[in-house]
């Protein structure tokens, strides 16, 4: 088979997979991911994965709450519990993953029940649940990696790659968002949308005040973090707004980018910087296997079985139920979807690296198609609105209170700052978390 042979059969092996997983408009369903750090309740610094009061005990103590246990050389690394998971991030970052929902209800559910679970546990250890962006105390060298090979492979490899590569592993957290696409069509469509308002929800979902434990003194650090990691494998993927990005396209994106490790019978193995096509081998790669890269790859906007957009910050309840509203109402809505097609036409890859910069530094100041970026805000939120029925509609309106007020949550918790951290934090986000 010539080269150019075996790189179609690549590529038409991802095709079909991407393929394979289309949905028809009655089958779409809504997932989340909501990441979390656990904090202890006097210092907020990071709470370990180890020892008594670390962060796999209280794993297992989840167990004994109808939770069932994933493990990795003999360390509980996760949870199962009616097709939702926990896993842990590089950090010991908590995260739960939600099963594929109808309805933003039951996203909301399946969050309620697991700090139903999870709340009891830590508040006999004097530990917080808490939604940031990034880490409010610990710096990135107090924070220690879990037990996990997978992240000891990446950790090694990223820390070459980009100045914030452990910053992102370890003290970054996010609230990702999953929807369906019923084919290639709608998948150009939701992918351009999404990525094209990435800045937008970057800044709209701002939660992180706090930088290595000093207030940071601009925004989106996330952005920033992100976009000095790993430019094979992060931001905006390259040259997908300047033309029709088609599965094809997401597929070469990952042939020509090394995976840095791939996972075969059931073991990972360190690839280094070889790209993915000189390793892949469909008749040998299992959909597992394949799956697994997919993951190894962090743009803003991910093709997996589903779209999943990353934008967001952790932000707590209820405005993180808000996000998942947003884009459903966003990109489950025909008419919704043609309208911000057209609209968002004009943006480029270029334009939103530059307009990305110009928030980081101005905030708020900053316009989009002539419009301060609040109000391009308030339009996408009733944008949303329109695309929801009247119960999933009202979820949007602790945004929506929000963003009428010009304000984000980091902008809130700098305002409070004063108070000191914690009060700083209880005042501003108004949750059950802290």
């Amino acid at each position: 088979m010539t080269i150019d042979n075996e790189l179609n059969y690549q590529k038409s092996k991802i095709i079909s997979y991407f393929k394979e997983n289309e949905k028809s408009r009655d089958e779409f369903k809504i997932g989340a991911e909501f990441e979390h750090f656990i904090v202890d309740g006097d210092t907020l610094s990071a709470i370990s994965y180890y020892g008594d009061r670390g962060i796999e005990s209280t794993l297992r103590e989840l167990i004994n709450k109808g939770w069932k246990g994933k493990y990795e050389d003999n360390y509980l690394m996760g949870l199962e519990k009616n097709r939702s998971t926990i896993t842990l991030e590089p950090g010991a970052q908590v995260e739960l993953s939600t099963r594929p929902c109808k309805s933003v209800h039951e996203v909301e559910n399946e969050y309620l029940g697991f700090l139903h679970d999870i709340i009891p546990i830590l508040n006999k250890k004097n530990q917080f649940i808490i939604s940031l962006g990034y880490h409010p105390q610990s710096k990135i060298e107090e924070i220690s990696f879990i037990p996990k090979s997978r992240y000891k492979y990446m950790s090694e490899y990223l820390k070459k790659r980009g100045k914030y590569a452990h910053n992102m592993m370890k003290g970054t957290a996010s609230l990702q968002v999953t929807l369906d696409y019923c084919s290639e069509e709608d998948y150009i469509k939701k992918f351009r949308i999404a990525n094209s308002l990435s800045p937008i929800i970057s800044y709209i979902f701002d939660n992180a005040p706090f930088f290595e434990g000093e207030v940071w003194n601009k925004n989106t650090v996330r952005v920033d973090i992100w976009d000095n990691c790993d430019n094979d494998r992060c931001k905006v993927i390259p040259k997908s707004l300047d033309k029709v990005f088609r599965y094809e396209d997401y597929a070469e994106y990952i042939l020509n980018a090394p995976p840095i490790i791939v996972e075969r019978n059931d073991e990972f193995r360190f690839t280094g910087d070889k790209p993915f096509k000189d390793i892949y081998n469909p008749s040998e790669f299992s959909n597992k296997d394949l799956e697994h890269v997919l993951t190894m790859y962090f743009p803003d906007v991910r093709t997996k079985k589903f779209i999943e957009i990353r934008m967001a910050d952790s932000v707590p309840y209820p405005f993180n139920i808000s996000g998942v509203a947003l884009w459903k109402g966003l990109l489950y809505d025909e008419k919704n979807v043609d309208y911000l097609f057209n609209k968002l036409k004009s943006f480029t890859n270029d334009s939103v690296a530059e307009l990305k910069r110009d928030i980081i530094n101005l905030g708020k100041n900053v316009k989009i198609m002539e419009k301060d970026i609040l109000e391009f805000a308030k339009e996408i939120i009733s944008i949303a609105k329109e695309g929801l029925d009247e119960e999933e509609a009202n979820y949007l309106l602790p945004l929506k209170e929000l963003i009428d007020k010009e304000k984000n949550l980091s902008s809130l918790i700098k305002e409070k700052i004063y108070l000191g951290k914690h009060r700083a934090l209880e005042k501003a986000i108004l949750n059950n978390l802290i």
